[in-house]
């Protein structure tokens, strides 16, 4: 049976003001003490989000708390169930459909500014890219416009990379690359400078994205001289990027983003999971729908059988993932993994009913002492809300917030 979570009404601030007094409240003290000492805080945060959702009946335990069984989809993770907690019953109450999908990290309000980049601006500065924003399975015609997953205070949506060779040079330029970037960024400055000059007719909402795009471009200029690692990585000869090949296109991506929180070249990566017509094969053996079309599966046992199939190969990049960030230590030998916030979920709740209620949420790592299934009751009057894990995983990261969307509280006592 599920248990109800409710959410206690001390906020942050009044966390914080309390100061010593907070060591008599027990629900808190472990997440507390943790979070005020600096060198205890993970430095990155990674957010992962599939279009079509997870089916939920093979996503959620059906029991809560540390003893749950293994569910379907997550079963890849059967190793490394010590390092991450699953949250049912959560979600922004936001409106449905797939247009609503970008709730999943802007909150009750789609294609606002959007969680990662909350947190870019204030830990992103600190790297060579202030963000990365990727995505595998997509078409290119569906990385244009406002179907991504990254976006910026002004709704602005931000481009995704999807070649893993594109990354790899962002991450590790030759001599000659980066002499051409800079040409390239100063170019780009002297351009910026007559479009800002025609924007100030313009409405004032577009003023802040061209400054945003200015800051990095300068940010960009800082370090286009500072030394670039060499991994020792080979890549592929190919880039799997034709939708068909998005397990393939993971796996690198993954491989990749390990190398860019490892060197520090970025603390923030948002992933966007595509989903659209491509057939998978498993085994040699070709599922009986296109991807989008098993998720409207109607209940039908064979379509889930194979949607199901679809996401636990999602997982199975994830477990790898996971694997290397927790083989790798930083300078204070501290693992990667424990370094990393990682949130995977989505937008979408159910995708065959169009639904956004009910969102399937993991965070794995950050150091958190992770709690199994956490299964919260919708029918609670206060029950939290999506965003208030939100405002706990921002406070994690050393944060000062109390607030997410229409979320106003945190979850700090769920790791306690």
């Amino acid at each position: 049976m599920r248990t109800g979570i409710i959410q206690s009404g001390l906020d942050r601030r009044h966390f914080l003001r309390a100061g010593a007094a907070a060591l008599v409240l027990p629900a808190l003290e472990s997440f507390a003490a943790r979070d005020n000492r600096t060198e205890d805080r993970p430095r990155n945060f990674v957010a992962i989000g599939t279009w079509l959702g997870w089916h939920q009946n093979a996503f959620f335990p059906k029991t809560a708390g540390r003893d749950y069984e293994m569910a379907a989809t997550l079963s890849p993770l059967k190793d490394y169930r010590d390092d991450f907690t699953v949250f049912s019953g959560l979600d922004h109450r936001s409106i449905n459909g797939h247009g609503a999908w970008s709730n999943f990290l802007c909150g009750q309000s789609p294609k606002s500014f959007s969680l990662d980049q909350m947190i870019a601006d204030s830990i992103g500065a600190k790297s060579r890219f202030p963000s990365i924003q990727l995505v595998a399975g997509a078409s290119e015609s569906n990385t244009k416009g406002g179907n991504a997953i990254s976006f910026t205070r002004r709704g602005v949506a931000l481009p995704m990379v999807q070649r893993p060779s594109v990354f790899y040079k962002q991450l590790f330029t030759s001599k000659a690359d980066r002499a051409r970037t800079e040409y390239m960024l100063r170019s780009g400055q002297s351009s910026l400078d007559v479009v800002l000059e025609d924007a100030m007719r313009l409405l004032e909402e577009y003023f802040e994205s061209f400054r945003a795009v200015e800051k990095r471009m300068g940010r960009q200029l800082d370090i286009i001289n500072d030394p670039v690692p060499e991994p020792d990585y080979k890549l592929p000869s190919y880039d799997p990027i034709t939708p068909n090949l998005q397990i393939e296109a993971e796996s690198i991506m993954y491989d990749l983003m390990t190398l860019a929180l490892e060197t520090g070249s970025t603390h923030v990566i948002s992933f966007f999971l595509h989903g659209l017509g491509q057939v998978f094969s498993f085994d040699g053996k070709a599922l009986g729908s296109g991807y989008h079309g098993l998720s409207h599966h109607g209940n039908n046992p064979a379509m889930i059988r194979d949607l199901v199939a679809i996401e636990t190969a999602h997982i199975h990049c994830l477990a790898g993932f996971l694997e290397q960030l927790k083989e790798k230590k930083n300078v204070q030998g501290k693992s990667l993994l424990d370094d990393t916030v990682v949130l995977l979920g989505t937008g979408m709740g159910d995708a065959s009913r169009h639904s956004n209620r009910n969102l399937p949420t993991l965070v794995a790592g950050g150091g958190f002492t992770h709690k199994g299934h956490v299964a919260i009751d919708q029918s609670q009057v206060d029950a939290p809300l999506l965003g208030d894990l939100y405002v706990t995983l921002m406070q994690r990261l050393g944060m000062e917030v109390d607030s997410f969307s229409n979320a106003s509280r945190n979850m700090n006592q769920i790791f306690s």
